[in-house]
């Protein structure tokens, strides 16, 4: 296939058949499979580079939590074969050096546009076809919009008083400054204690002169037990590709983790125990993942085990109350995204780290030297802001989608995001959200989930060119049963209760900060999810309408 545009019309011919917003994982490889067809395609991408999450977060201890070898791209061999990873869990620059790799392998890079930040994308219903407006002014138009937005790519600063008036750095970590930062006899501050906060802590505790802590609510974690790959047993993963990935296509969450199938009931107390101790010393989310099923939707399952890793705390944090402090009340372990950490609860060991519970003295406001709380005010020489993201749909509400009749994107998911399979919006023709709400990709081990949609999703426009098709779309129905779908997967799990991405809880965002779960993720599982997809497309992709 030569696939340059369609729509013959003088002057109606989109400039690129599909362009794809976001240069990460999802829109390198949605491009390599243009690429491979010979589509006429261009990549957006705000940042100066490639590696989306890879390219942006480069703060102190960001590093896979998938294992290495499960998160890179499987579709080639020879890619398979040459690369190797370092570390049984690899950090941010090698992850980054990975994908610049990748792009230079298949020769990728020239397809894409950097610094490139989009601020509308509007459908012309006239010649079905999608105007994008760009910040240096020029007007691009494609007969497909591709979404490669990253999941957690909009991040949330705090409302705090007095932020601007800080004398010293201060930032997001997500905006961790890209040139080197010396830390060595600095006061250094981290507000928030999710996944990121937990990474920086465990890293910069002993690198800092001081470090304050300001938490809100902790979070459950878990031991990442990081270590490296030999060579030997690099070579022996490389023999072993094959079943590595046809594993992570048949566990729920896309990794070589798979849950227990014993009952949790049907086990003694001490069977339980030595389950539990095993996978704690084990690498990875084993812990999370291959435990009982029953402890994502039975309570007193879920308390049990909250209480042996509660327990666990306690024996690595030395001060007793210090260590209740680190310990949630508000909900269970694994019912919200599990950070798993390097040495982060004995970073509250050291006489050089202090944790402020702003549940008991909030912050107050941002001074020019530090921050100040009810009780007193912390000096500081740097503010480093853990305060999460908009998750999932918070990319796409920064850009102005509109679709028929002018439609706006985020009017339509303003009580929550309403897709069909997570990667077509009705009302919104020829869009597709590979990583969208609701899509199999927002709750797995991402690069397995994005390849299954890429896949899709290149399947989807091969048939409508073999068709000679130029506008596609989701039917309100299709959309409506979809979205029932997913509610109903919240429904038996605990996961409802909690406050935290994945029921889109955020207190930093408009909206998202009364606890009313936002269903942005999809719950079945990857081998469900593909099953639904595969089917749907064999039907001759039902619930869309083609002309």
């Amino acid at each position: 296939m030569n696939k340059q545009t369609t729509g013959a019309a003088e002057g109606t011919a989109p400039r690129y058949e599909v362009i794809i917003l976001g240069a990460g994982v999802a829109g390198i490889y949605q491009l390599y499979r243009m690429v491979e067809l010979g589509v006429k395609t261009t990549v957006l991408e705000d940042a100066g580079g490639l590696g989306g999450t890879w390219y942006r977060n480069r703060y102190p201890g960001c590093r896979f939590d998938s294992e290495s070898y499960t998160y890179g791209f499987s579709f080639s061999q020879e890619l398979l074969q040459e690369w190797d990873w370092k570390e049984r869990f690899s950090g941010q620059p090698e992850n980054l050096r990975y994908l610049n790799y990748v792009a230079d392998k298949f020769d990728l890079r020239k397809h894409m546009q950097f610094n490139c930040k989009v601020e509308s994308a509007h459908f012309d219903e006239a010649h079905n076809l999608w105007r994008l407006q760009v910040e240096d002014g020029r007007e691009l138009t494609c007969r497909f919009l591709v979404t490669g937005l990253g999941l957690l790519s909009a991040p949330t600063l705090p409302r705090i008083e007095g932020m601007e008036s800080f004398a010293g750095p201060s930032f997001h970590t997500y905006y961790w400054p890209h040139e080197a930062m010396e830390l060595a006899g600095k006061k250094v501050a981290v507000i928030g204690t999710g996944a990121t906060g937990v990474q920086v802590i465990g890293e910069i505790a002993d690198k800092v002169d001081e470090l304050t802590v300001f938490q809100r609510r902790p979070n459950w974690c878990a031991p990442l037990n990081n270590g490296p790959i030999s060579v030997a047993e690099m070579a022996d993963i490389k023999s072993r590709y094959a079943g590595i990935f046809a594993k992570c296509l048949v566990t729920p969450g896309g990794f070589e983790h798979e849950p227990d199938r014993r009952g949790f009931h049907e086990v003694s107390a001490e069977e339980r125990l030595a389950l539990w101790d095993r996978l704690y010393e084990e690498p990875g989310f084993g812990i999370w993942l291959c435990n009982f099923r029953e402890i994502f939707t039975d309570e007193q399952a879920n308390a049990e085990f909250s209480e042996y890793v509660a327990d666990k705390i306690r024996a690595r944090v030395t001060d007793p109350i210090l260590a209740e402090k680190l310990i949630p009340k508000d909900h269970g372990f694994g019912i919200q995204r599990v950070p798993l950490e390097t040495r982060y609860y004995e970073a509250y060991n050291r006489d050089n780290v202090h944790l402020v519970d702003i549940q008991e003295t909030p912050i107050e406001r941002i001074t020019r030297t530090g921050i100040r709380t009810t009780e007193r005010e912390y000096d500081v020489d740097i503010i480093v802001y853990a305060t999460g993201f908009d998750a999932i749909t918070g990319s796409y509400d920064r850009i102005d989608i509109r679709g028929v009749g002018g439609q706006r994107l985020r009017d339509k998911w303003s009580d929550g995001p309403i897709t069909f399979l997570g990667m077509q919006i009705s009302g919104f023709p020829n869009l597709v959200t590979v990583a969208g709400p609701q899509s199999g990709s927002s709750a797995t081990n991402y690069p397995r989930g994005i390849e299954i949609g890429v896949d899709w999703v290149t399947g989807l426009l091969e048939y409508m060119w073999k068709h000679g098709y130029t506008r596609m779309e989701a039917t309100p129905e299709a959309e409506e049963r979809w979205t029932r779908h997913v509610v109903k997967m919240y429904s038996t799990m605990l996961m409802r209760k909690a406050k935290g991405w994945f029921t889109g809880y955020n207190s930093n965002v408009d909206g998202h900060e009364s606890g009313r779960v936002r269903h942005l993720v999809y719950n079945g599982g990857a081998p469900k999810f593909l099953a639904t997809i595969t089917q749907i497309a064999e039907e001759g992709y039902k619930g869309v309408t083609f002309r």
